[in-house]
């Protein structure tokens, strides 16, 4: 388990690590975490790979630790720097996974900083819900999922999408994955649902280029633990699966509410 860790965290904290070098990110640090610790719980995490950006501390649901988002990874780190912990903790009087309300509350709070404007929308006349995909044209589920998109809209369900091209941003060689290159085409398309939904059904836009927020949007992804795609994510922030049929996700919606 500790070499998967490992080599999660130095995969993820290439990625994690350069959008903090463009934007200057510092952790979001919960109240009761002092800059002592935060500074404490960074180095910590430092040690495992100088690449990793530590994106969220809390005090953790157990004593004598604190809950770490880094690199796409819930982690935990003992509250005098010496022992890290990987997985998930279950209160086991309330039978809930306290680690998936702390990644709601994360998951929650970055996409509320990314504008409307820079989503693809499709949405009915009043929405009951509105739930935020991370999606690449091209993966078969992903087009399995655009196919219900009536049916999502008939039951009050708006969906945002934001690009998430698996391939990556680039090649080995360095150079602008197919995926990524269609993917902004898509977002600098004159009409972007058009596209979308042709890109979907394997119609590749015309080449286009403009400022986009392609990139961005993967390396958020990559912040909030997306692996594959789809990615469904709920009103609250919780992870409500992959494919899913309009039925599977009203129900999952109406759960949640």
């Amino acid at each position: 388990m500790l070499k998967k860790l490992l080599l999660a965290l130095c995969i993820g904290g290439l990625s994690s690590s350069a959008v903090a070098a463009e934007s200057g990110a510092m952790p979001v640090v919960g109240a009761t975490v002092t800059p002592a610790a935060a500074q404490m719980v960074r180095q910590a995490v430092k040690n495992l790979s100088a690449n990793v950006q530590v994106d969220s501390i809390e005090v953790a649901p157990i004593p004598g630790f604190y809950q770490v988002i880094a690199a796409g990874q819930m982690i935990y780190v003992s509250t005098d720097g010496k022992y890290l912990m990987h997985g998930d903790v279950i209160d086991l009087s309330r039978r809930q996974n306290v680690s998936d309300s702390a990644w709601s509350r994360f998951r929650k709070d970055e996409l509320a900083k990314v504008p409307a404007s820079q989503r693809i929308v499709f949405a009915p006349p009043h929405p009951k819900y509105t739930i935020s995909v991370f999606t690449d044209v091209n993966c078969g589920f992903c087009r399995a999922l655009h196919e219900h998109m009536a049916a999502f809209n008939k039951e009050g369900i708006a969906v945002e999408y934001l690009a998430w091209p698996r391939e990556g941003l680039t090649t080995t060689a360095g150079r602008p994955t197919p995926t990524y290159t269609e993917m902004v085409s898509v977002w600098c398309a004159s009409d972007r649902k058009a596209a979308f939904t042709a890109a979907k059904e394997g119609h590749a836009p015309p080449p286009a280029t403009c400022a986009n927020p392609v990139k961005d949007q993967f390396n958020l992804g990559l912040k909030l633990g997306v692996t594959g795609t789809p990615m469904i994510i709920g009103p609250d922030g919780s992870e409500l699966g992959g494919y899913v049929t309009p039925e599977q996700l009203l129900q999952a919606l109406q759960k949640g509410s």
